[in-house]
């Protein structure tokens, strides 16, 4: 039977350059591998991160675009409403306003203003009348800056009292 030499032995686990140490986690290997998985665990985070953030910007996206084609709709329709009450004016000026003379041809024109504005809101919607504006707007940028000035003007005197 062979004996150990105790001297030896210690003199052995003492070595650092041996590859039998008993903390394998000290080994170059062992902490590259660790902070691999940290990496790779962080990187996944990020991932998830990511993803997630693009789920909740593409559900807020959805969200946006349902709630502006419900407003287009019902300002669609309230427009629509406005228009047919234009009409329904227009017929009731011409019923009952005078027929003869300088009233007369007065209230006709009017009433003939009044349903052709209420046929144009009647039948195009919100959009078409925003491009339509902005054609004007265009063509007559002046005018409409002095509309856009004495309509403010006229709303913060009103808000103010």
């Amino acid at each position: 039977m062979a004996t150990m030499n105790p001297t030896k032995h210690d003199a052995r686990q003492n070595n650092p350059g041996d590859r039998h140490n008993a903390n394998d986690a000290d080994k170059p290997g062992a902490e590259k591998s660790t902070v691999d998985k940290a990496k790779d665990y962080a990187s996944d985070l990020a991932d998830r991160a990511k993803d997630m953030a693009k789920d909740a910007a593409h559900s807020a996206k959805d969200m946006a675009k349902d709630a502006a084609n419900t407003a287009e709709k019902k300002t669609d329709s309230a427009i629509h409403s406005v228009g047919s009450g234009m009409e329904s004016l227009a017929g009731t000026i011409r019923e009952k306003g005078p027929h003869e003379g300088t009233l007369g041809s007065a209230t006709s024109r009017l009433a003939q203003t009044l349903e052709s504005g209420g046929h144009y809101l009647k039948e195009e919607g919100i959009g078409s009348i925003a491009e339509d504006l902005t054609d004007v707007i265009r063509r007559n940028p002046v005018p409409a800056l002095l509309v856009g000035v004495g309509l403010g003007f006229l709303l913060a005197r009103a808000t103010r009292s």
